[in-house]
């Protein structure tokens, strides 16, 4: 039940952030953000990626045509890809509001649609692997959490409605249980789990790797960065 909660709760916290502390200090959520970028990548690599290969030996071994099904750890690598180029799209639309780059001071002369659409995607997307791997619920929570605050900021300074404000981040933070929901209810994503873990691999490896390995605004190295990403694979070690 937990694994439902957390994100949620992330996605909340960072709503209630922006409405009532309204974090100036964008050092420190891009700080966070670094954190939650390593943290998310640490977990992807060493417990989710691992996985959906172990997985796909095994229903190779189980379906006793392995001699037909040589190139699939390769069909896997095509689906990793498939994630990464999904998310390059989502991100067209989105502007890059997955990895904190909202810029705040802009004015919204309409609702964005297309952004609040890719972002939900994107968050029903993530939720699918966590139904099998609970410890990834901490990765995205980490990762949904500043997003939260950005979006949040953004919309409020924004102009938008604090009712709209407050319903698209709520509908935002139900996107990622639904998608653990789905895939534990529906035998469709569970028949297929290796190929639609893996295209959420491609997805997780491409937004952790824009956050950790973008240049920093001054394009100086950050000892404070590389502090927050060694910590964030520490944590994760330990989970």
């Amino acid at each position: 039940m937990i694994h439902y909660i957390i994100p949620f709760l992330a996605v909340i916290l960072g709503y209630l952030a922006a409405l009532f502390i309204q974090p100036k200090n964008q050092k420190n959520i891009k700080l966070l953000m670094a954190f939650s970028g390593s943290f998310l990548l640490a977990l992807t690599v060493t417990h989710l990626l691992p996985d959906v290969y172990q997985y796909n030996l095994k229903e190779i071994a189980h379906s006793h045509l392995a001699s037909e099904h040589n190139h699939s750890g390769g069909m896997i690598g095509f689906f990793i890809m498939l994630g990464i180029v999904l998310q390059i799209v989502l991100e067209y639309f989105s502007k890059g509001a997955e990895h904190g780059h909202v810029h705040l001071h802009d004015k919204l002369n309409h609702i964005p649609w297309l952004l609040f659409i890719s972002l939900c995607l994107h968050a029903l997307l993530e939720g699918l692997p966590i139904s099998r791997h609970q410890e990834l619920s901490f990765g995205i929570a980490i990762h949904h959490l500043p997003i939260a605050v950005i979006l949040s900021t953004f919309f409020i300074r924004s102009g938008m409605p604090q009712k709209t404000v407050f319903f698209f981040m709520s509908l935002f933070a139900i996107m990622t249980p639904a998608g653990t929901i789905l895939s534990e209810n529906f035998s469709f994503l569970q028949n297929y789990y290796a190929e639609i873990s893996a295209v959420v691999v491609g997805i997780l490896f491409h937004i952790s790797s824009t956050i950790i390995f973008e240049s920093n605004e001054d394009h100086k190295f950050n000892f404070n960065k590389l502090l927050a990403i060694m910590a964030g694979v520490l944590c994760a070690y330990f989970i």
